[in-house]
């Protein structure tokens, strides 16, 4: 482009660039008020309605946080599977795949281990089961989680893991398993050639119209913040924190804790670009923050980290692997609260064997892929890892007054986490570029 027509395109790209910030940053304060409205509207209708008149409130209030919930997995499946064939396909040979993947599961991995070994190392240090208070425990609650439970199983987890039919999968919004057929699917494009570039570019076309319907979706965010927020706050006040203080207060110290580990590995590799990954996330962290739902902004996020500067092809590589195998907020709260409820019962058997607590951070390593981010998928697992280690189940029933509060630190935890992954692995892949830097055209 000539440098006469680059200085007149140049205001054109800026007001547009300036456009989106503003549709950006609008969104975010309408997210804000709308947590901010939501908890005055929960706590004046927890003092001043009857617990039955809170109920049926909170009952209605979380068809908000439902619908959008629900809005935003009806393209998760589709997402998924076209950004992982393509990213494929673009990576353009099974060498690359593999290479890529490699380093993706490397850092996974240790993110996971370092993550599982924080929760463990807090509860054995400051013993925060001793402080929970067995009067409090929401039996009612725990049954719902119970008829999710399932015995933890190498013929199981095959089965969470390896599809019996895509349609299945797409229909439960079974991450891991698209990500294998997903996988399959690529590489056999790949392989075909030049022939396939058609296919590739209908599914490059139509992961451009899901972002595009992301847009949209996201648009009713602030109506789901509101409804998730005020429903709880409305049945469990704010009261809820005078029984739970310590225990809480132990939790954020380690997920303030994680985060450091997190942001200092992430300087270390991207440099002075963490900030501006922080800025470009700020959005969906408020969304996974107050629905509680990390799966909740994955079309978002995928968006923001291509503006990052993370090309295509290993954001829409590795961000799904990142859903099924690096939920860091959620595995960290997995040891913190197994091991609580074990102290809670006075289980020694488990609060006094390292060799034991090291053996369930395994089973969790293992029990954890695939959940997603899916609001309390986290305590499934921990009721499932419970009974196998003879804690007793129902214990989960002690921390689900606090657990909402928990999960909205744990779901914006999961986001920095895999936004930091891929940011990572495009780094060491020398796919990660600088839109501020690069000149218009």
């Amino acid at each position: 482009m000539p440098a006469a027509r680059v200085a007149q395109a140049a205001p054109i790209f800026l007001v547009i660039h300036e456009s989106r910030a503003m549709k950006s940053n609008r969104l975010t304060w309408y997210i804000v008020a709308s947590m901010i409205l939501g908890i005055l509207v929960g706590y004046l209708i927890h003092l001043y309605a009857t617990p039955e008149a809170a109920k049926a409130y909170a009952r209605y209030a979380k068809l908000l946080s439902s619908i959008f919930i629900r809005l935003v997995q009806m393209v998760i499946a589709p997402l998924v599977f076209s950004t992982l064939v393509v990213g494929i396909a673009k990576l353009g040979d099974l060498q690359a795949v593999g290479r890529v993947g490699g380093k993706a599961m490397l850092w996974f991995i240790s993110a996971s281990l370092v993550s599982l070994l924080l929760g463990m190392v807090l509860v054995n240090l400051f013993q925060p089961g001793k402080y929970i208070d067995l009067s409090q425990a929401d039996t009612a609650g725990v049954q719902d989680l119970l008829t999710k439970r399932e015995a933890f199983t190498i013929e199981k987890f095959v089965e969470h893991v390896i599809p019996k039919s895509v349609v299945e999968a797409m229909a439960t919004n079974e991450i891991l398993q698209l990500v294998v057929f997903s996988i399959f699917f690529g590489v056999a494009l790949t392989s075909i050639g030049h022939r396939a570039n058609h296919v590739i570019d209908l599914l490059e076309l139509a992961a451009e119209a899901i972002l595009k319907m992301v847009n949209y979706v996201m648009a009713f965010a602030p109506f789901g913040v509101f409804g998730a927020i005020s429903a709880v706050v409305a049945t469990r006040g704010l009261g809820i924190f005078k029984f739970y203080l310590i225990y809480f207060a132990y939790f954020l110290l380690g997920i303030a804790i994680l985060w450091a580990i997190l942001l200092l590995a992430g300087y270390l590799i991207l440099g002075t670009r963490m900030t501006a990954l922080l800025r470009r996330i700020g959005n969906p962290l408020l969304i996974a923050f107050s629905t509680t739902s990390s799966e909740a902004v994955f079309p978002k996020l995928t968006e923001e980290l291509e503006k990052f500067g993370c090309k295509d092809r290993v954001v829409s590589f590795v961000l799904p692997l990142g859903y099924s195998f690096n939920l860091d907020g959620s595995m960290m709260y997995m040891t913190f609260a197994s091991l609580a409820i074990a102290q809670a019962y006075g289980v020694t058997s488990v609060t006094e064997s390292i060799p034991t607590q090291l053996v369930m951070l395994l089973v969790l390593m293992l029990t954890s892929k695939g959940i997603a981010g899916v609001p309390r998928a986290s305590l499934v697992v921990v009721l499932a890892t419970c009974a196998m280690f003879k804690i007793p189940p129902e214990g989960v029933a002690l921390i689900l007054p606090i657990d909402h509060f928990c999960d909205m630190f744990r779901s914006m935890t999961n986001v920095v986490g895999n936004a930091l992954a891929t940011s990572v692995v495009s780094k060491w892949e020398g796919e990660l570029s600088d839109p501020a830097a690069e000149p218009a055209t």
